[in-house]
């Protein structure tokens, strides 16, 4: 009766997205105040009733009903409470259901904080939202319900839950990088309404900047969450792989990072209004693009959900009518949008269309590396070819070092001008003594000099220095906003010399090993005291104990483990690490090569933690945005109509 409740419950759902999309545009279309303000309501219904089917699957998966498909599927009545919660998201069906239940909380937040739109304004991006809502819900109810039944006959117990996700940080993850993606649909639907009205003004684009920001940084968070999961979970001790489905997530991140600079010079200076316009139609697209790249089954991944085709088809004809009609209409309205504001090469506007410029081409970059081997397969009739780690070092690379220049220059011009002279006063002495430091900290630390990494690590350093010495000059921070670029901006520099100091000079060996056995690498010496079989609540693991040492001191003791599921007899890889700040050292116990002999891999890894340090801070920079208080003022919108004029 439960999966009943929460079938009907998304129908419903259905009926009042298709109710959104039409009943508040229908009421700016014949200036009806009451049909104009139907909005809030629906929203309200839209969110509850697929909260409620949401939380009909979940107790299906907590009561182990087998008779539902989805849940015989993905889960087992041995399965920890906590991952047959998890185990909701853990498949398409109900990883959509979630996406579709977050899209309605966008659309409920807009509703609720919006009392700065106009009721025309607020009725348009509503509309929009609510077409969106009712694509997603389609998507479900025809291709992809999570309530179908196994009846008349369904088995006694269920399969199992992939054993990759039965992890805490794919409990955490998904639920982060569906809030990012999905809640670009809102600068999406402000742009559209905008749009629709033939104005663009800086109110639009100081209402956007908080939605914009807000997304973004979930979406910061939903990443770093993942390349942390990647690093630990799958056992190669690698933190990105260029996967296409880790491309899908970091396009829109990219796309999304030149939509806030270009609100940023929209509001301020009321330039760039046609760039945001399209930056805010390109950046939801892409967010399209990798659900369709993640369920249509055109990708092989540990990240990708579905392999039926007829998805595959409806995501794709979506995505053709969602990006198709909102660039229709942006080149019919676009000729009519112009920004006035004039500026030098050498000011701020300059250089955020600079930065903007770069990552539009550096997302380029890996949108061509992703669909390439998908359309050569299409073009050669099922020939296939792989783009890896070498293309993309070769080629986003040093667009982004480029970025990263431009970055460290841009916070500290001025609008409309500045002078060169200010400039170079600012950046020459730090530009010239940081590498020559880095330089000697390398030459003692390290056993050689890399250029390249030295070259990288003085923009990481040079932008950290600059930021402080911006902070230290100006003795405070004049708005939540600055201090959320200066987190941002830190962030992103710490993960740089996370990246580079974990790539040039991390340590790892792949080796045989018997019991007593030791090895030394990188100062450290990693002894294998032998193995053990160990019971979880759901697998039987052969754990190994290794004994990390450094001049005869005692440093961690670690017991990477090799798990055979029971349910599935799935084998997995579960790592053991000794973290720190300076660096890990990373233990993965392979297969069993002799009679007492195991295959190890060893690795020593210096600054890996300052990747995700940097990401978290780049996703506070963000969400400390949220907090100016320009922000919580109520302003007019833009509108059209004699009716907004009374919001």
């Amino acid at each position: 009766m439960i999966p009943e409740l929460g079938h009907f419950s998304l129908i419903l759902a259905l009926g009042l997205s298709v109710a959104l999309a039409v009943l508040p545009a229908l009421g700016v279309y014949r200036r009806d105040a009451l049909l104009m303000q139907t909005g809030p309501s629906i929203a309200t219904g839209l969110f509850v009733l697929l909260a409620f089917s949401f939380g009909c699957l979940m107790y299906s998966f907590i009561q182990d009903d087998f008779s539902v498909a989805y849940v015989a599927n993905n889960s087992n009545s041995a399965l920890p409470l906590q991952y047959k919660i998890s185990a909701v998201w853990g498949a398409h069906e109900g990883s959509f259901l979630l996406w579709t239940l977050i899209a309605s909380g966008w659309t409920l937040a807009v509703a609720a904080f919006s009392r700065g739109l106009t009721f025309d304004m607020k009725a348009r991006v509503l509309s929009v939202l609510g077409l969106l809502c009712a694509g997603f819900a389609s998507f479900l109810l025809f291709t992809s319900n999570p309530f179908d039944r196994n009846l008349p006959f369904h088995p006694a117990d269920g399969g199992d839950l992939n054993p990759l996700l039965q992890d805490f940080g794919l409990i955490v993850h998904p639920p982060m990088l569906y809030m990012g993606y999905v809640g670009f649909a809102v600068p999406f639907a402000l742009a559209i309404a905008t749009l629709t009205t033939g104005r663009l003004d800086a109110a639009w684009a100081r209402w956007s900047r908080p939605w914009t920001n807000a997304a973004w940084a979930f979406l910061t968070v939903g990443i770093t969450l993942g390349s942390w999961w990647a690093y630990y979970e799958l056992g190669w001790g690698g933190w990105w792989f260029w996967d296409a489905v880790e491309n899908a997530s970091f396009m829109p991140w990219l796309m999304g990072i030149a939509l806030i600079h270009s609100l940023a010079a929209s509001e301020k200076r009321g330039v760039f209004k046609s760039w945001t316009v399209l930056l805010a139609i390109s950046t939801f697209s892409l967010s399209l693009l990798g659900a369709f790249l993640v369920r249509s089954g055109v990708l092989t991944s540990v990240h990708a959900f579905a392999v039926d085709p007829t998805r595959g088809i409806f995501i794709l004809m979506f995505l053709v009518l969602v990006i198709g009609g909102s660039l229709t209409l942006y080149a019919w309205k676009a000729s009519g949008i112009k920004s006035e504001a004039q500026f030098e090469w050498n000011s701020r506007e300059a250089m955020l269309l600079i930065n903007n410029l770069l990552l539009v081409v550096a997302t380029a970059s890996v949108l061509l590396g992703t669909l390439y081997p998908l359309l050569y397969e299409v073009i050669t009739d099922g020939k296939k070819i792989s783009v890896g780690p070498p293309y993309f070092n070769r080629v986003f690379v040093p667009i982004v070092c480029l970025l990263f220049i431009a970055m460290a220059v841009s916070p500290f011009s001025r609008w409309r001008r500045t002078s060169g002279d200010v400039l170079l006063r600012q950046h020459w002495p730090f530009l010239l003594a940081t590498p020559v430091i880095i330089c000697l900290v390398t030459y003692v630390v390290a056993t050689g000099i890399d250029v390249i990494a030295i070259g990288v690590e003085t923009l990481a350093v040079w932008i950290l220095v600059l930021l402080a010495r911006h902070w230290w000059q100006a003795g405070s921070i004049s708005s939540a906003s600055q201090l959320g670029m200066m987190l941002a901006h830190a962030g992103i520099a710490v993960a740089i010399l996370g990246v580079i100091v974990t790539i040039t000079y991390s340590e790892g060996r792949d080796v045989r090993m018997n019991p007593g056995e030791s090895i030394a690498l990188a100062g450290y010496d990693i002894t294998f005291e032998g193995v053990q079989k160990v019971r979880g609540p759901n697998y039987l693991a052969d754990q190994a104990e290794f004994n990390v040492t450094r001049d005869g001191e005692f440093v961690a003791k670690l017991r990477p483990e090799k798990r055979v599921y029971s349910v599935g007899q799935n084998v997995m890889t579960e790592a053991d690490m000794d973290p720190g700040l300076m660096r890990d050292v990373y233990v993965a116990l392979g297969e069993k090569v002799g009679d007492t002999a195991w295959a190890v891999r060893v690795h020593v890894k210096p600054f890996v933690r300052w990747i995700w340090l940097g990401g978290l801070l780049v996703a506070l920079g963000g969400f400390v945005t949220l907090l100016d208080k320009r922000y919580r003022r109520v302003r007019e919108l833009v509108s059209n109509n004699v009716v907004g004029t009374a919001a």
